[in-house]
């Protein structure tokens, strides 16, 4: 069992210590648009992208305490101000502590697969989740989703089409294996390694 690690860094917020919903133009000073990634494992892809937009705010939100302090002393070796990370499900942190209409852009980078079909129905991303997240996107909000599972890239790129409101930024094609400018997590790498493809799904709220 692995020991929970204290996190005292600038960059980590508690959310019992916020607001319902968070005043984000107070925690970050401005109001710079919000972007979140839901689950930001060791912090590389919102470091990485974070510090090539620093007109932008980021939200990085992971269940293990783990990547929440990993991705916490990266952001600090990289002297980035622009990224908040919290310890929080996702649903429960959506729902309680953004406002509707507030995101600019979500990332969803190779959630667990739940690989069994037994287990499937686990999936975060699904069309509940996304008839759920939709109303916390502003008009134009980006989606992006990554994933390294055949099966996963496969559902959510034919499920997309569904949701009223979105345009699809890949077409004609529902999905690709590359995104020029997309930055490759630790994990994405490993798997590109093991000769894996990556499937990204790009969508915009109209």
């Amino acid at each position: 069992m692995q020991s929970f690690i204290q996190i005292d860094s600038p960059a980590y917020l508690r959310a019992e210590q916020l607001t319902m919903p968070a005043e984000w133009g107070t925690i970050f000073g401005n109001d710079q648009p919000l972007v979140l990634e839901i689950g930001c494992g060791i912090g590389d892809f919102v470091a990485q992208t974070a510090s090539e937009k620093p007109e932008t705010n980021f939200i990085a939100i992971d269940y293990y305490n783990k990547g929440c302090y990993k991705t916490c002393r990266r952001l600090e070796r990289h002297e980035l101000k622009n990224v908040r990370v919290l310890r929080e499900e996702a649903r429960q942190f959506i729902t309680e502590r953004l406002p509707k209409a507030s995101l600019a852009a979500v990332y969803i980078n190779c959630p667990d697969p739940w690989p069994k079909k037994r287990h499937r129905k686990r999936r975060l991303v699904n069309l509940q989740f996304l008839d759920f997240l939709q109303e916390y996107l502003t008009p134009g909000a980006d989606f992006f989703f990554a994933t390294d599972f055949d099966d996963y890239g496969l559902d959510v790129a034919g499920f997309m089409p569904e949701l009223a409101g979105f345009e699809n930024c890949l077409a004609p094609e529902p999905f690709r294996h590359d995104i020029p400018g997309y930055h490759r997590t630790k994990y994405m790498r490993k798997f590109m390694a093991e000769g894996k493809q990556i499937y990204f799904v790009h969508y915009r709220k109209l």
